[in-house]
């Protein structure tokens, strides 16, 4: 009897794994969703030339939504829980134009075809056939307004092949401009190359993203910034500025504050993925190229385990 009862738990188990494997999109977003974004809190960025509502979404993503100041027209980044978008426009009073897809995964582009049900006559912008409700496919420098917003596609393959990173900027603003980064640059880190090469990944963190003005606020797809500075602390144990970080990150989750943004110039200072010509970070994986220390850092950071302190 008690062989039985431990089966049919067991297969009940798996049934409901194998039934979440399967699930719709939705589905998935609301349970990831009841789980966290109870204790998540969102979050406003304001400036003059325009405002960038943090949105928790699913376990750990961030939703974004963009908001010209002059003209109130709104573009959402990533719009995977789409209620939460409706309900952030309404709140603004903002007219929302635009879905910036950083990339095809669900827990990114899985809301769009709900967003567009929704909210109808939507653009929706991203890199790749993959993108689900796609109505216009960019590729690197392709330009577009949302509002007096300048919106600069930058093309950053290697978690995806068709990834895509939005540099937001408007003329003659004294305001930093914004990167919103997707899982190609995390707080601390970096994406997984699911699809691409170091090489990829060097020339994404290093040539594109990491020549944008210092000042360029990083908004980026998740909220990892606690287990990426840990792994940074493991690489660097010396570097001050990781350990001060690490515990600001750390105050921040535990009330439930999200860590983002940072800028590209702190990225230099505290990310290994952003460091990897330093000579502290090319010692700690014994390599002397960049390139080939980006490759090392991925191996390591994809196996290691994330101390709890």
């Amino acid at each position: 009897m008690l062989f039985k009862s431990l089966l049919g738990s067991a297969c009940t188990l798996l049934g409901a794994a194998t039934a979440f494997k399967f699930a719709s999109v939705e589905v998935k977003a609301q349970a990831a969703a009841l789980l966290h974004s109870a204790v998540r809190k969102s979050s406003l960025v304001e400036q003059a030339n325009m405002k960038v509502e943090l949105l928790p979404a699913l376990s750990d993503n961030y939703m974004y939504l963009l908001i010209d100041v002059d003209t109130k027209e709104a573009a959402i980044v990533d719009p995977v829980e789409p209620k939460k978008v409706v309900d952030a426009v309404r709140k603004h009073g903002v007219k929302l134009t635009t879905v910036l897809t950083t990339h095809h995964h669900w827990d990114h582009a899985g809301g769009n075809e709900k967003m567009l049900k929704l909210m109808p006559g939507l653009r929706v912008y991203g890199g790749d056939d993959r993108v689900p409700g796609i109505t216009k496919k960019v590729t690197h420098s392709h330009k577009f307004k949302v509002g007096s917003l300048n919106v600069k596609c930058l093309f950053t393959p290697c978690h995806t092949t068709g990834h895509i990173c939005y540099y937001v900027t408007k003329e003659n603003s004294t305001e930093p401009p914004a990167v919103f980064t997707g899982d190609t640059l995390f707080m601390a880190g970096c994406g997984k190359f699911f699809e691409g090469t170091a090489e990829q990944m060097y020339r994404a963190l290093i040539e594109t993203l990491g020549r944008l003005p210092p000042e360029t606020r990083v908004y980026c797809g998740h909220e990892y910034t606690v287990s990426n500075l840990k792994f940074a602390r493991h690489v660097e144990p010396d570097n001050e500025v990781i350990q001060e970080k690490l515990a600001w990150a750390k105050e921040k989750c535990s009330n439930g504050e999200p860590t983002i943004p940072s800028t590209v110039a702190d990225e230099f200072t505290f990310n290994p993925f952003m460091r990897v010509k330093e000579k502290s970070v090319q010692e700690h994986v014994k390599q002397t190229d960049a390139t080939e220390t980006m490759r090392s850092l991925r191996k390591e950071k994809d196996s290691f385990r994330v101390p709890k302190d």
